[in-house]
């Protein structure tokens, strides 16, 4: 049976935003948006940190935070350090974790079940995507896109838009296809978290900069949930903006 352990990695340095999980969005930190929504869908709920001003913000408002090395390239060998701290600290037995993006204070948390009920004996690593409703989103060099077979196994992801629709003007694809953008929420089974670690970096990670595709590139899977739920990262000042103005409108 898997038992999952939310966990938030968040870090203070941004090359485009520094300090972002301690921006303030109508009165609270980032940081405390986001662990609020993830608990309303998982019990247990960690921020993963190597910094002690993201410590103290998530302590001073009840939060769970899990203090892991700087010697991270990325999220989830972060995870794996969190998810052993956290079990050899309260014994609580965890065996599966979701990862849950500390830049996306508008997470539903919906998506969060709907990532866990995507799991099944089988599964071992999983995933969200969402079908893109707005042409712009093709245009839009921050989105990462993914295609998956008919059992819902991811084939690529991408920062270039895929599939091509050939033959067609760009701003006719959708009439075509229905393409599928990734939302940075994963989900894994422990021995997943360790294999991943043990495993080199590949050249298509290394090219579009997904530390996913190590996990493709490798010959594993990785299993695609579907959500109709849409997301906004702060990735910059102006989406932060943005999204203090639908918090606004949401008190």
């Amino acid at each position: 049976m898997r038992k999952f352990l939310g966990l938030i990695p968040a870090r203070y340095g941004s090359s485009r935003l520094e300090g972002k999980p301690l921006a303030d969005i109508c009165g609270k930190p980032m940081i405390q948006h986001v662990y609020e929504r993830a608990k309303v869908a998982i019990e247990d709920v960690y921020v993963a940190t190597d910094d002690h001003r993201i410590v103290d913000a998530v302590e001073s408002f009840g939060g769970k935070v899990i203090m892991t090395s700087a010697n991270h390239e990325n999220g989830t060998s972060r995870c794996l350090e969190a998810l052993e701290l956290v079990n050899k600290q309260t014994s609580a037995g965890f065996n599966a974790v979701v990862n849950i993006q500390g830049d996306e204070p508008l997470l539903e948390p919906s998506t969060l079940t709907e990532l866990v009920n995507s799991f099944d004996d089988e599964t071992n690593f999983a995933t969200l995507v969402t079908p893109v409703v707005h042409q712009q989103d093709l245009e839009n060099d921050s989105e990462v896109f993914v295609t998956f077979d008919h059992n819902k196994n991811a084939l690529y992801f991408s920062r270039a838009v895929i599939p091509t629709v050939r033959g067609k003007k760009r701003s006719e694809w959708m009439q075509h296809t229905t393409f599928y953008k990734h939302l940075g929420l994963y989900a894994y089974t422990d021995e997943a978290l360790k294999l991943f670690s043990t495993l080199a970096p590949t050249t298509l990670e290394k090219l579009e900069s997904l530390e996913q595709l190590r996990w493709v590139e490798h010959g594993y899977q990785i299993k695609v949930g579907i959500t109709e739920h849409d997301s906004i990262p702060v990735d910059t000042k102006e989406d932060l903006e943005r999204v203090r103005n639908i918090m606004q409108e949401l008190v």
